[in-house]
């Protein structure tokens, strides 16, 4: 094996940029857990998972930053200490995001097949629930055990950090150049075997993602569409239809997004995983290195964006609070007025969207 290649200087506009990707990337998971903490409706089985993720993805941020912020030249405590936590938390959130994937399709497959059972009645489809079910929800009518539960909570917590310890406790985590980083401690290139703890504290499971998230949610599509299928054989109203196609398109393209989302924001990390390995100087080229720090670090912005504010239950609730904080000073200037024309606005305004359950993420 080729000697990795010489340590990677940072430019200030590097680290301005990673930096910043480290800010939107906590802000966004902090309004994901800010949603589940103050809307108690919006909490599905799915929304929990998405917390989790949340917690992990403002961890790595936060760690990212002060690794980015700090820039280590060599090894000190604080490295390892950074790089076991962004080791982690990055390890931990690679967990989630399948955790999540693998439960919408378990969700589905088995109310698809219960609704599909002899005697049930009813066909394989979507039309004895809303129309926007089977999209993000996690399927409100499957409802998986304590088991399944407690077993996502142990392999996506307990496996990353037994994993994080043993890497502390045999010295694995230092100082790397920022060959495989950018400006932050993970796996010391010094150890003889660095090559395989970079893959049991990262790679591995990165890689597995690869192929795991866009084989499960072709598969959700798959019977989601099966489903529509059966559907369309009933001839539901026009109304209803127009309805259930628009939802439909816009699920659609979040199934295909959010694996490719994925990896398009972890693919450079591994690009200059290979690198490295192979020592080629082209680990330093100043673009790759950008777009490994944003890879890196902007995960917990893009579930903001896809899972807050790209969905119309989310959004709707988040507007309605800007709204009424911009609105307190009108408001407090009309009370001398009449209150009967101000009431019916007020009451027409409050109405909104119909706060389902089962509609949670599904637009």
């Amino acid at each position: 094996m080729s000697p990795p290649a010489p340590p990677t200087e940072l430019m200030p506009s590097e680290r301005i940029v990673v930096l910043l990707s480290c800010v939107l990337s906590a802000l966004g998971s902090g309004l994901l857990v800010a949603t589940h903490a103050l809307w108690p409706d919006l909490r599905s089985r799915a929304r929990r998972l998405l917390l989790f993720l949340s917690l992990a993805d403002l961890l790595s941020a936060t760690s990212y930053f002060y690794g980015v912020l700090r820039d280590f030249e060599g090894p000190s405590w604080d490295c390892v200490l950074q790089g076991a936590l962004s080791t982690f938390a990055n390890t931990s959130s690679f967990f989630w995001t399948v955790a999540i994937a693998l439960y919408l399709y378990l969700s589905i497959v088995r109310t698809v097949r219960t609704r599909s059972a002899p005697g049930s009645g009813r066909p394989s489809s979507l039309r004895a629930e809303r129309p926007g079910h089977f999209t993000l929800t996690g399927c409100a009518g499957a409802r998986p055990d304590l088991t399944a539960s407690m077993c996502s909570l142990l392999l996506s917590w307990g496996v990353p950090l037994a994993i994080t310890m043993a890497a502390v406790a045999l010295k694995k985590i230092g100082y790397d150049a920022s060959d495989v980083s950018v400006g932050w401690c993970w796996i010391n290139l010094e150890a003889e075997d660095y090559v395989l703890w970079m893959l049991l504290t990262g790679k591995l499971w990165e890689m597995l993602a690869y192929i795991m998230l866009p084989l499960l949610y072709l598969l959700v599509r798959k019977h989601i569409s099966r489903a529509h299928e059966a559907l369309s054989e009933y001839r539901p109203t026009i109304s209803e239809t127009h309805q259930l196609r628009g939802r439909s398109s816009v699920a659609d393209k979040k199934l295909v997004l959010i694996p490719l989302i994925f990896i398009c924001l972890r693919v450079w990390s591994t690009v200059r995983f290979v690198l490295t390995l192979c020592g080629s100087p082209a680990v330093q080229v100043p673009v790759l290195v950008v777009l490994h720090g944003v890879g890196n670090t902007f995960q917990g912005g893009a579930n903001c964006i896809m899972f807050a504010l790209c969905t119309q239950a989310v959004r709707t609730r988040l507007l309605q609070v800007c709204c009424c904080c911009s609105s307190q000073s009108p408001t407090t200037e009309t009370q001398e007025g009449p209150p009967a024309a101000s009431a019916p606005i007020k009451a027409g305004k409050s109405q909104g969207p119909s706060w389902a359950p089962d509609q949670q993420l599904s637009t």
